[in-house]
């Protein structure tokens, strides 16, 4: 259980760039399943040629922008619609991620990582205290992103994402706001990968397949049990939704079900996060009600009941 969230923290970190892309720009990037691999991709390679964990990490972190980069840049300059954007720069990091790695596997036992302290004092797996250690690192991301949405340049990609033609006639560049978005996204994502290979002790040429709808796992499980009206919530419930979705899969696991059906777990509990709220008993709670990040103020719009009188004007 304890491994189960520590890794559900780590992945709490690819949570959080989903979140900015999926919720704060409603982006469908799909290129999550590869800049994920780059970032391990370039941690591994990097701590195998003897360079320092912590310059590996951030080097994963920054491959992982540049393919954000490149899919902002399909989208936005070659008007080639966001989807398929994802799509094209997900493929093509599949071959740049062979060339990276050298093969389709580079193992990290015998090599120093960032977790090498955190293992040799037995942190790892066996107490809570590896586990405090991570929840303080994603905290800290969590809060900085917090603050970047909370500045001007923050609010302004929010309004992009809210409705990018009223901000584009205000003077916003909303090219250059999805381009920094999509570059946050996949840099967090890269990070995650990073510290995911150093974590499990290898990076694997598959180990990102799928990912997204773990990343959707994660936000939509979050929010649906700590809502999204306020960002810091939101953000919050994000990280929460990555360890729950790991815990889940621990528990399905342990009962005995086949390693080879977690995909379908996963499809199946994204499925449930967005039905059950709309059938079950919960439906009518604000933040189940849609699928809508916060306003440019970091507060969702309150919903307005269809019958609702018109506000009387004040009289002169």
């Amino acid at each position: 259980m304890i491994g189960a969230v520590e890794l559900g923290l780590l992945y709490g970190v690819m949570a959080l760039g989903v979140y900015l892309t999926f919720r704060v720009l409603r982006f469908p990037d799909l290129t999550v399943d590869g800049s994920f691999t780059t970032g391990a991709a370039v941690a591994a390679s990097m701590i195998v040629a003897g360079q320092s964990p912590v310059l590996a990490t951030l080097a994963g972190a920054g491959a992982g922008l540049v393919a954000g980069v490149v899919t902002g840049l399909l989208h936005t300059k070659g008007h080639i619609d966001g989807l398929l954007a994802g799509i094209l720069t997900m493929i093509a990091l599949w071959s740049v991620n062979l060339r990276i790695m050298g093969g389709a596997n580079v193992p990290l036992l015998r090599e120093d990582t960032l977790m090498t302290p955190l293992r040799d004092a037995d942190l790892l797996g066996g107490t809570w205290l590896g586990a405090l250690a991570f929840l303080g690192g994603v905290l800290v991301l969590k809060l900085l992103v917090d603050w970047f949405l909370a500045t001007d340049l923050g609010l302004a990609i929010q309004a992009t994402g809210n409705n990018k033609q009223m901000i584009k006639s205000l003077g916003v560049d909303t090219d250059f706001t999805t381009i920094l978005t999509l570059a946050l996204s996949n840099g967090l994502v890269g990070l995650c990968g990073a510290l995911v290979a150093q974590y499990q002790g290898f990076a694997d040429i598959s180990m990102g397949i799928g990912l997204i709808l773990v990343g959707l796992a994660s936000v939509i499980l979050g929010q649906a049990v700590l809502g999204q009206r306020v960002i810091f919530m939101a953000s919050l419930a994000v990280v929460l939704g990555a360890v729950l979705y790991r815990i889940i899969i621990y528990v399905a696991l342990q009962v005995g079900l086949n390693p080879n059906d977690m995909k379908a777990v996963t499809a199946a509990l994204v499925v449930a996060a967005l039905l059950l709220p709309r059938w079950g008993p919960l439906k009518r709670v604000p933040s189940w009600r849609d699928l809508r990040g916060g306003r440019a103020n970091g507060r969702a719009a309150a919903p307005v009941a269809e019958d609702a009188p018109a506000p009387a004007q004040k009289e002169a």
